[in-house]
């Protein structure tokens, strides 16, 4: 049987289309708001098309010392075509953090399957 993180890939985003990014500051002020954009095709475009296309991206949070992750968003990406709306899969989400840590994104194409990235937080 398989397990679902023996399916997950990674890669650098700035090779692959498919790895989602995570854009935001490397250092934060502990308890004051910061913006967290997270993507996917920010250096080779994602095709997004009806076949091939990125359903979702989720966002989480782990605290340094914590145990588990926080999801921090889910953001679903619905236009593929239909009426000739096609979503570019891309959100922006603002968030407090009183430690530091690590964001991690996860990404899903159709095609290709599951993606992650991480970036760490640090406080300032």
């Amino acid at each position: 049987m398989t397990k679902l993180s023996e399916t997950i890939q990674s890669a650098d985003w700035k090779k692959e289309k498919h790895a989602p990014v995570i854009e935001c500051q490397d250092t934060v002020k502990a308890g004051e708001s910061f913006e967290v954009k997270v993507g996917v095709g920010n250096e080779i475009a994602h095709p997004n098309t009806l076949e091939h296309h990125i359903s979702w991206i989720t966002l989480y949070f782990q605290p340094e010392g914590g145990k588990f992750p926080y999801q921090v968003g889910h953001f679903e990406f619905s236009g593929h075509g239909a009426g000739d709306t096609f979503t570019n899969p891309s959100a922006s989400v603002s968030l407090k953090v009183d430690k530091p840590g690590t964001l991690q994104a996860a990404s899903f194409c159709n095609l290709h399957g599951l993606w992650e990235s991480s970036k760490e937080i640090g406080i300032g």
